[in-house]
C-alpha cells in the first residue's frame, strides 16, 4: 500500500461545531484554507446539524486531500461522503475511546455524538435527510481502534457486527490496514482515546488508555503502510479547553503524525 508520501499535501479545514453549537474558542491554525461557520436554521439539532453536514461537505469537495478539525465525530459523515464519491472502496480507520456505535433505537442517552460511527454504516437512515449521498460502509470496510468505553447495547451491537477491533497500537493497527490490502484510507481520530490522566479537559474522559505518544505512532503507521486520503481530528475537548495552549499542543502533535505541520497565529486565537 502506498503511504503519504505520495497521497498529497495535506488540506487543513476547520469545522468549530460540537454537534449544532458554535465553539467560539476553537482553535484555528493559520494554514486552514477554510473555516465552517453556516447559518442554521431554527429546528431539531438533528436538522441544524444536517445543514451544517452539507456545508462542511461542499467545502471539503474542494480539498484533494482533506485534514478535518473538527470539535465532534458526526461531521466525519461530510468528510467520508466526499471521499468516498472519489473512491467507491473506501475503508475507515475510527480511533476513539468510544464505539460511536449506538443508534436511536438503543441509546440510553440520546446523544448523537455517540453515533457517528452508527451512522457511517448505515444504522441510523432517518435521523438525517439523505443530502450528502452517503453510500453506509460495510461493517468489514472499518477498523476500530480502541473502543473501551461502550454502553452494554452498543457492546452487543459491534459484537454482532462484522467491524474489525484492535487495540490504538502501531502493531495493530499497521496488521489491520494490511488485510484490508491496497484500499484507500479515511483516518479518523477522536482526541479522547489518549489516556485521560494525560488529556485535560475532555468532554468524555474515559481512564486509562494509550498515550498521547503511542497515538502518534499509530497515525505514523498508519501513514506508512496506508493510501490515506483524507483524515479527521474531532477535537472533542469541554469549550473552556479547546483553545487552551495544552489543546493546541496536542493537536500540532498529532497532526505532525499525520504528515502535515500546521501554524498558529501568535497570539494562539483564531
Amino acid at each position: 500500500m502506498a503511504g503519504h508520501s505520495t497521497a498529497g499535501t495535506w488540506e487543513p479545514i476547520v469545522t468549530p461545531w460540537h454537534l449544532d453549537e458554535a465553539l467560539r474558542n476553537f482553535p484555528v491554525p493559520v494554514t486552514a484554507t477554510q473555516v465552517i461557520v453556516p447559518p442554521l436554521p431554527d429546528g431539531s439539532v438533528a436538522a441544524r446539524m444536517n445543514r451544517l453536514h452539507q456545508a462542511a461537505a461542499d467545502v471539503v469537495a474542494q480539498a484533494s486531500r482533506p485534514l478535518v478539525l473538527s470539535g465532534d465525530c458526526p461531521t466525519s459523515r461530510a468528510a467520508v461522503s466526499v471521499v468516498q464519491r472519489r473512491h467507491q472502496d473506501l475503508a475507515v480507520v475510527w480511533l476513539d475511546a468510544h464505539g460511536d456505535f449506538n443508534t436511536p433505537v438503543i441509546t440510553t442517552s440520546g446523544y448523537l455524538g455517540g453515533m457517528a460511527l452508527a451512522m457511517l454504516t448505515g444504522r441510523t437512515p432517518d435521523l438525517f435527510d439523505d443530502t450528502l449521498g452517503l453510500t453506509p460502509l460495510p461493517d468489514t470496510s472499518v477498523v476500530l481502534a480502541d473502543g473501551r468505553d461502550l454502553d452494554p447495547a452498543e457492546r452487543d451491537s459491534l459484537n454482532a457486527s462484522q467491524v474489525r477491533r484492535v487495540s490504538a497500537d502501531p502493531t495493530a493497527v499497521a496488521s489491520a490496514l494490511g488485510d484490508l490490502g491496497p484500499t484507500p484510507v479515511y483516518l479518523h481520530l477522536d482526541i479522547d482515546v489518549i489516556d485521560s490522566a494525560e488529556l485535560r479537559g475532555a468532554r468524555f474522559p474515559s481512564g486509562p488508555g494509550p498515550s498521547l505518544s503511542q497515538i502518534e505512532e499509530c497515525l505514523t503507521a498508519a501513514c506508512a503502510i496506508a493510501d490515506v486520503r483524507g483524515a479527521y481530528l474531532a477535537c472533542a475537548w469541554l469549550p473552556d479547553h479547546v483553545g487552551q495552549p495544552t489543546s493546541r499542543d496536542t493537536i500540532t502533535r498529532l497532526t505532525r503524525a499525520l504528515g502535515a505541520d500546521l501554524a498558529w497565529p501568535e497570539s494562539g486565537g483564531h
